[in-house]
């Protein structure tokens, strides 16, 4: 028999839902500050009345729906799924105010891509949008790759009972310190040292390359944001063609690999514990996979011989790669060029990257690579037990931070979402097929938004149907949290229609 919800639960589900708005309210603040700096009124008038709605949105539900009680696994997860897309509705609003998007649902739609860290866009006149709203846009990448709710924990949460649920469910596993408040606040250390490192980097290359002062550390800021969260935003329309430097080009390798990494390693990294990085199952089997697919990538592209000099080749070949496996959607290619240029093995290799994507507990989407380590162990241990007699024991341990037995039910959790992802990725491309686009077109999109990449073949764009649109906006939601939440969500909504008292 199905329940139906109680009061209970919608009380609950409403109070931190309301929490989590507020703390997207108030990140608003930031954006206003630089408008004003700048001067630019009418995009600060946008964010104010944003802000205005989701503040009071805010504070009616933390009113209306105040509790004490702590949140059920069950109420976690809603809270979660919820939140994201409340994100994106409100989110979207400065954008769409700011007339460079044709509708709101493609407000909407760059607004999930941007939490979402995807990088897909559907923003018309990139180049001349504000400086207030292309914040806005790399902002929402910052807050997304972080987490939407880690924002909440860190402000409003302290000593609130139930976090750990709404942390599990925006598809993080694993505490770095004795609670979550604490891993909150040190992720948002790790990210704000780095953007301040990054920036700086970024801003001095671009110094180097005849960029006015400001511009060049406000893009600075912006590539970092969008790289080590793995997004794709830039605040030009050319992507990273625009800055037509190797050196911008080998330092957004280095950021987007950063942003790939697990934060618990990361915590060990900054803890003196440096071997970690070359021990771990999940940077092990990611160094694999890259060297794997850019061969894929380079057999593909030698048979064309477009890219002659190694040095072209790897500005070409390995960045789109690289940009591919850990989910930035960065490129040094038109989009048409991908589809027009290059051949068809060549973008398989680009979309079985995409598909993997990078570490668990990152800013990367796919299936991850400690899915990837553990189903490629499983498939050692059950060679080795048909291999070695009847009676002989096999056990197979891996590493990943501390030494971990290989049991079935990881193997299972780690079939089961790389089933699902496996599913999703097909289930776009036949969408896009029904729309008419070709198979291998529609693939590489499909896997583009479910994965959370952002690279495109030329789908992606304000003309493409709006069920297009809708059907990638789920994608890049679901594949974000990673599924469990948005299930979770669907289930509550059919107990609610068809559940007994």
């Amino acid at each position: 028999m199905i329940v139906k919800p109680s009061i209970i639960d919608i009380k609950n589900i409403g109070y931190y839902l309301g929490k989590i708005i507020l703390g997207l309210g108030f990140v608003m603040i930031i954006p206003v500050i630089m408008g004003l700096a700048l001067n630019e009124i009418n995009p600060v008038l946008d964010f104010l009345i944003t802000m205005s709605i989701t503040l009071i949105f805010g504070l009616i539900l933390t009113k209306l729906c105040f509790t004490d009680k702590e949140l059920t696994w069950m109420q976690g997860m809603i809270v979660v799924a919820l939140s994201w897309f409340v994100a994106m509705i409100l989110g979207a609003i400065p954008l769409y105010l700011s007339g460079h998007w044709a509708s709101y649902l493609d407000a909407c739609f760059d607004a999930m891509s941007g939490f979402a860290t995807t990088g897909l866009i559907l923003v018309q006149d990139l180049d001349h949008l504000s400086f207030t709203h292309n914040l806005w846009r790399h902002l929402s990448m910052f807050i997304g790759g972080q987490g939407i709710v880690i924002v909440a924990i860190s402000l409003f949460m302290a000593g609130i009972p139930g976090v750990l649920k709404m942390y599990v469910g925006e598809a993080r596993e694993e505490k770095l310190l004795p609670n979550v408040i604490h891993t909150a606040r040190f992720i948002w250390l790790v990210s704000f040292v780095y953007l301040l490192l990054g920036t700086i980097a970024l801003g001095v290359i671009g110094l180097n390359n005849g960029m006015k002062p400001f511009n060049s550390f406000f893009h600075g800021a912006c590539i970092f944001m969008a790289a080590f969260d793995t997004g794709g935003f830039t605040p030009q329309s050319q992507n990273i063609l625009y800055y037509h430097s190797f050196a911008y080009e080998i330092a957004t390798i280095v950021i987007m690999l950063l942003g790939a990494m697990n934060f618990k390693l990361h915590y060990h990294l900054w803890t003196g514990h440096r071997r970690e990085i070359f021990r771990n199952i999940e940077t092990s089997a990611l160094f694999v996979m890259i060297m794997v697919c850019f061969g894929v990538v380079v057999f593909g592209l030698s048979q064309l011989n477009i890219y002659p000099s190694a040095i072209t080749l790897f500005r070409k070949g390995f960045y789109q790669l690289i940009s591919a496996h850990t989910g930035t959607g960065y490129s040094t290619l038109y989009s048409g060029q991908l589809i027009g240029q290059w051949n068809h093995l060549a973008l398989l290799g680009i979309i079985i990257a995409m598909a993997l994507g990078g570490s668990t507990s990152s800013t990367t989407g796919g299936i991850k690579m400690l899915r990837v380590g553990i189903i490629f162990r499983a498939l050692q241990q059950d060679i080795k037990k048909i291999i070695l007699p009847p009676k002989a024991i096999v056990v197979k341990k891996l590493h990943h931070i501390k030494e971990v037995f290989l049991e079935d039910k990881q193997v299972r959790s780690a079939l089961s979402i790389t089933q699902i992802y496996l599913i999703l990725y097909v289930a776009g491309a036949v969408a896009g097929m029904m729309f008419g686009y070709p198979l291998l077109d529609a693939l590489f999109e499909s896997t583009s938004a479910a994965a959370n990449v952002g690279l495109s073949c030329g789908i992606t764009e304000p003309a493409m149907p709006a069920a297009l649109k809708i059907i990638y906006i789920f994608q890049m939601w679901a594949g974000r949290l990673e599924f469990m939440a948005i299930f979770t969500l669907i289930g509550f909504f059919v107990a609610a229609i068809k559940g007994e008292r």
